[in-house]
C-alpha cells in the first residue's frame, strides 16, 4: 500500500506542477504573441533567437533574424539564406517545464530544490542555445542531413540533457528511500 501512495503522491505533484506551469505559459503565449494580420513571437522566443544569433556570430557566421510575415517563426539567415525558423517549441520553455515538474514530484528541501530548480532550467536552456546554433551550422553546411539532424540527433540532445539531470536529482540530491 505504501508503494502505491508514493506513485499517487509523485504522480499528484507532477500532473499539479505541470498543470500549473502549463496553463501559466499558454496564459503567457495568448498575451504575447499575435497571429493576426501581423505576426510576433513571444519575447522569450525572440530572446532565444537573439541569442543564437549571437552566438552564431561570434563563431564565425554571418547571421542574422528576422520574424516571419507569414507564421509565429523567426527566421534565421546564415549568408542571407534562410536556415531555420525558430518557433516556440525552439525556446526550450516547455521542456523546462517538464524538468521543473519532475524535480519537484521528488522535491528534497526548499532551498535545495530551489537551487537545482535554477540551475537546470539554466542549463537546459543554455544548452538549448548551443543546440540550435550547432543545428542550423550543420543544416548550413549539411543541407542533405537536415531531416536526421532536426528530427532525431538535435531532440536527442535537449532531451538527453533532461534525463541527466532528472537521473542526477533522483541519485545524488533527492531524499528518495532508496
Amino acid at each position: 500500500m505504501q508503494n502505491n501512495k508514493t506513485v499517487i503522491i509523485f504522480l499528484v505533484k507532477f500532473f499539479g506542477t505541470y498543470s500549473l506551469l502549463f496553463l501559466l505559459y499558454s496564459f503567457y503565449l495568448t498575451k504575447n504573441q499575435k497571429a493576426i494580420e501581423v505576426f510576433s513571437c513571444a519575447p522569450i522566443t525572440q530572446l532565444v533567437a537573439e541569442q543564437s544569433n549571437s552566438l552564431l556570430n561570434v563563431f564565425g557566421f554571418e547571421g542574422k533574424i528576422e520574424q516571419s510575415q507569414s507564421e509565429l517563426s523567426i527566421n534565421l539567415f546564415v549568408d542571407n539564406v534562410v536556415v531555420a525558423k525558430i518557433i516556440e517549441g525552439c525556446n526550450s520553455i516547455s521542456i523546462i517545464i517538464l524538468f521543473i515538474s519532475f524535480i519537484v514530484s521528488f522535491a528534497s528541501g526548499v532551498k535545495k530544490t530551489l537551487i537545482y530548480l535554477v540551475f537546470g532550467s539554466l542549463l537546459i536552456y543554455a544548452v538549448n542555445i548551443l543546440r540550435i546554433v550547432v543545428i542550423v551550422i550543420a543544416i548550413y553546411k549539411y543541407p542533405q542531413y537536415q531531416n536526421v539532424l532536426h528530427s532525431i540527433i538535435f531532440p536527442s540532445i535537449i532531451y538527453g540533457i533532461t534525463f541527466l539531470l532528472w537521473f542526477l536529482w533522483v541519485q545524488k540530491f533527492s531524499n528518495i528511500k532508496r
